[in-house]
């Protein structure tokens, strides 16, 4: 919906930013967030002819905000296995075959897992359990976008290159980018950060056709982003790049790139499913951070060892759909 009065139109763009983010942070929810938009608009626009002020009126809608997530919290419970079927049946149009299937995802990944619905290839809805991680990070440029549909990068059988430093010179990708080229396989590369003269390179190579690539930035900062690299290396069987090791990003070739059967790269955020080759060495990893978090006192670094233990035992749970499947 566009106006064309421009304070008019500002205001739709604002109750549907709101619906979205709503659906982003919930899944549901858009219709409700609408209605309470309206709403607090009304009624602003009531207080407001009556003489009241803008910013006390802002100030009290956010304590009353605040106030009511605090009582809808204590109200709250922790959702029961048979209740997440009976809520995914509903929403597949009271499809129970469906509602357990999601159900039995979330048994076998945890509540803090993650479940992904795809177009199934069969004539049958089939639920697979994959090992893999997902963190908050996305493209560095839409220009790495390859599903235009979904605004994702999407690669099967990648390669990862895991970069603890910022590229700034494009020269210094040559050698891992000329085996990408030469054996044909897509690249995904993980860095602190691609300065504007390499990612300039590398959106107009992969927008030529020349190389399938996307670039994104490393979770978190400083020591944690550096013990984050090491994470993915393990899970995917890679070497972090780092000056400090004696070798230097120019000498990496493809013996130093990690493995994916599949990645999907959004705008915040980042899919790496693993074949499942190196559950061993993850398994091992995970044993050496729960020793941490034992000896750890601080509370907040008990919390970023948690999240690392999370994302590194994170099973990602794929439920493919049969396509004439009217609620997917």
């Amino acid at each position: 919906i566009e106006l064309e009065d421009p304070l008019e139109n500002l205001g739709v763009k604002l109750v549907r930013q709101a619906g979205a983010r709503t659906n982003d942070i919930a899944g549901d929810g858009c219709t409700t967030s609408i209605i309470l938009a309206q709403g607090l608009i009304a009624e602003g626009m009531k207080v407001l002819a009556a003489g009241m002020n803008p910013v006390q009126i802002a100030r009290g809608i956010g304590r009353t905000a605040d106030a009511l997530v605090s009582e809808l919290k204590l109200m709250s419970r922790e959702i029961e296995d048979h209740e997440i079927a009976h809520v995914a049946a509903v929403s597949a149009g009271n499809d129970y075959a469906v509602g357990n299937m999601i159900s039995e995802a979330f048994k076998r990944v945890g509540r803090e897992g993650m479940v992904r619905i795809e177009n199934g290839r069969s004539t049958v809805n089939s639920l697979e359990v994959v090992e893999g991680m997902q963190f908050e990070r996305g493209y560095l440029s839409p220009f790495f976008v390859t599903n235009h549909a979904n605004m994702s990068a999407e690669y099967t059988d990648c390669k990862i290159l895991l970069v603890d430093k910022i590229i700034s010179d494009p020269r210094e990708l040559l050698r891992v980018c000329f085996s990408a080229v030469k054996e044909v396989f897509p690249l995904l590369i993980i860095a602190e950060d691609v300065e504007e003269e390499a990612l300039a390179t590398l959106t107009r190579n992969k927008l030529s056709g020349m190389i399938k690539v996307a670039a994104i930035k490393a979770p978190s900062f400083g020591e944690q982003k550096t013990q984050c690299l090491e994470d993915i290396a393990i899970i995917t069987g890679g070497t972090v790049v780092r000056d400090d090791m004696g070798y230097t990003l120019e000498e990496a070739g493809k013996e130093f790139l990690g493995s994916a059967s599949k990645v999907i790269v959004k705008k915040d955020s980042t899919l790496i499913v693993t074949d499942g080759s190196t559950l061993h060495a993850v398994e091992k990893r995970v044993a050496q951070i729960k020793g941490q978090v034992e000896n750890s006192k601080e509370t907040y670094q008990k919390k970023i060892l948690g999240e690392r233990i999370a994302r590194l035992s994170g099973a990602i749970a794929i439920i493919q759909v049969i396509r004439c499947h009217k609620y997917f």
